[in-house]
């Protein structure tokens, strides 16, 4: 056990354990298959652990809506003298999150003036995932050719579309990127205000005929391209998931990406995303402004998302880091946008390693295996997975050190403000 000392207050430089907020939602993975719920355990912020509840997010920062605690009760906003700019999350998703996209600056102001119940801050909302486990997301829209091939292939997603959009879309042969983000977003907007009852029918059609071709007399399978067979089996799952929303269809229009752990990806405001399944590392702009549009029963805002979004085609950049400050145990996540980056450190059995020393406060958190710590003041830190910790701007380094007879590495997500703004990798 670490002692008083280790964890002191008095001293603007030590480090200082945090109790994160966590989050329930309908998507979220039930009891300890979650990593939120043996990481908020861990961390001593729930005493048990609730096999029905859905574990959702671990929040660390200094957002309202959840914010972060440091032992003595004393606010993480309260501790480093103001708001950090950005939110540090860990996210655990058993089922799909809602289809829906973060507003800009300006659009973000322009939702909380306007709706400041739904929308509650003005900023903006850019984010940087890291996947922890394999992890399904659905991220921007398909080029506007894969689209053109699954309107012809499947009626019932072409019969939710007005026959003017769908001509537009295939008249669209201009290689001019202007004119394709037109037609998408025609084609967009006609499939969202697509009448309920329309929608519903052909949904069931398209399911059935799915399910039929998923048998075992249906044509072989190398005879179908693997991205459109992973397509229509997106959609049967998300139709399970949420019986009766045409949000099921979403794998027509955006990209239907698998991540595997160590690799990133970040989504701009104004981009269209649904996370599917699977656990991630999150870093974002200090806001919890959601357009969403489908697959949730929470609040639609189909005309504010189809007025926002910037109709880019092709998925996200997929990263899986850039060593660091000169050692490749030292991997990088770094986004175009000032407000947070992230790094995750490794320290395998048998080594030692030196986190770097920061201008600004950051937010460390252990997600692997365990270890021990020293620095000049001898602060000795309980290293497990799910503890997290602040790192005052310009404290003392802090060294991690495994063990040669650990079997795994110990392992730690490094989140602060964006130190490599002139070398995004994101």
């Amino acid at each position: 056990m670490a002692s008083q000392h280790t964890y002191s207050t008095d001293s603007k430089r030590h480090i200082l354990p945090l109790r994160p907020s966590v989050k329930d939602y309908a998507w979220g993975i039930r009891g300890l298959d979650s990593r939120v719920a043996r990481f908020a355990l861990e961390s001593g912020i729930i005493d048990e652990v609730d096999p029905d509840c859905p574990y959702a997010e671990l929040w660390v920062g200094t957002h309202p809506s959840g914010p972060t605690l440091l032992r003595d009760g004393t606010t993480l906003e309260q501790s480093v003298g103001g708001p950090l700019p950005f939110l540090f999350k860990v996210l655990s998703a058993g089922k799909a999150l809602s289809i829906q996209a973060h507003p800009c600056k300006e659009g973000a102001k322009e939702l909380h003036k306007n709706n400041p119940t739904k929308y509650v801050d003005d900023n903006h909302k850019p984010e940087l995932a890291v996947a922890l486990t394999p992890f399904e997301a659905m991220c921007g829209f398909r080029r506007l050719e894969e689209i053109a091939i699954l309107i012809k292939k499947h009626p019932e997603f072409a019969a939710c579309i007005s026959d003017e959009s769908k001509l537009g879309v295939f008249l669209c042969g201009s290689t001019d990127e202007e004119d394709k983000k037109t037609a998408l977003r025609a084609l967009f907007q006609s499939f969202m205000s697509c009448p309920s009852e329309t929608s519903s029918r052909q949904l069931k059609k398209l399911l059935k005929r799915l399910q039929r071709e998923q048998s075992c007399d249906h044509v072989h399978p190398h005879e179908e391209p693997p991205w459109e067979r992973k397509c229509s089996r997106a959609i049967l799952r998300l139709a399970q998931q949420f019986p009766g929303d045409t949000g099921a269809m979403a794998p027509f229009l955006l990209n239907y990406l698998l991540i595997a752990p160590g690799e990133s990806f970040y989504m701009a405001a104004n981009e269209p995303h649904a996370y599917v399944a699977g656990e991630i590392i999150e870093c974002m702009a200090c806001s919890d402004n959601v357009v969403r549009a489908g697959l949730t029963p929470k609040f639609k805002d189909v005309d504010n998302l189809v007025s926002m979004l910037t109709y880019s085609m092709g998925g996200p950049t997929i990263n899986a880091g850039t060593p660091a400050y000169g050692d490749d145990r030292i991997m990088r996540y770094t986004p175009p946008t000032g407000e947070f980056e992230v790094m995750v450190i490794t320290c395998n059995p048998g080594e030692d390693i030196t986190l770097p020393q920061l201008p600004v406060p950051a937010i460390f958190m252990v997600i692997e295996g365990s270890g021990s710590t020293d620095n000049e003041d001898g602060q000795r830190l309980v290293m497990r997975p799910g503890r997290s910790y602040l790192m005052p701007a310009s404290c003392p380094v802090l060294t991690l050190s495994v063990n040669e007879n650990k079997r795994g590495p110990l392992r730690i997500a490094l989140a602060h403000e964006n130190q490599h703004m002139d070398e995004p990798n994101l």
